[in-house]
């Protein structure tokens, strides 16, 4: 991320964030960031057939995809380092209800950010705020080469 990213307001941020998942996964499942703050982030994602598994409810690999690009873009966010990249080295997710349609919202928060290495929570939420998903991830912060 670049260092000024925390000069902007809230909106730029998100559209910033928004525009780094042109042409990715990100784009193929349509998350998309809709909240930043000082110790977290928010993306959304849509449950409909094309993350669905075969029983017709969100697959497992769709929530972890939506819990690993909100968990390590904060690190990127909240590192400010352009020198730096992030890279996941450890996601464990617990399914805890299904969702067959509307929409899912992850919030990643921080629960530790050290020098190397962050560790994120981040909570999945349907509309009504009943808990979809807990998941943890971990990330290393490397020199760009």
């Amino acid at each position: 991320m670049n260092d000024n990213l925390s000069k902007m307001n809230k909106q730029q941020s998100i559209d910033i964030l928004n525009g780094l998942s042109k042409n990715t996964l990100m784009e193929t499942l349509n998350i998309e960031f809709t909240d930043v703050g000082t110790d977290f982030i928010t993306a959304k994602m849509p449950v409909n057939s094309k993350v669905h598994q075969p029983y017709g409810i969100l697959h497992g690999g769709a929530t972890a995809a939506l819990a690993e690009t909100v968990g390590s873009s904060a690190s990127a966010f909240f590192t400010k380092d352009s020198t730096k990249v992030v890279k996941g080295i450890e996601l464990s997710i617990n399914h805890l209800k299904s969702k067959k349609d509307g929409e899912v919202y992850a919030t990643a928060k921080a629960i530790h950010q050290g020098r190397t290495t962050h560790l994120w929570e981040v909570k999945i939420v349907d509309e009504e705020d009943n808990l979809i998903s807990l998941c943890k991830i971990t990330n290393i912060i490397l020199d760009k080469k």
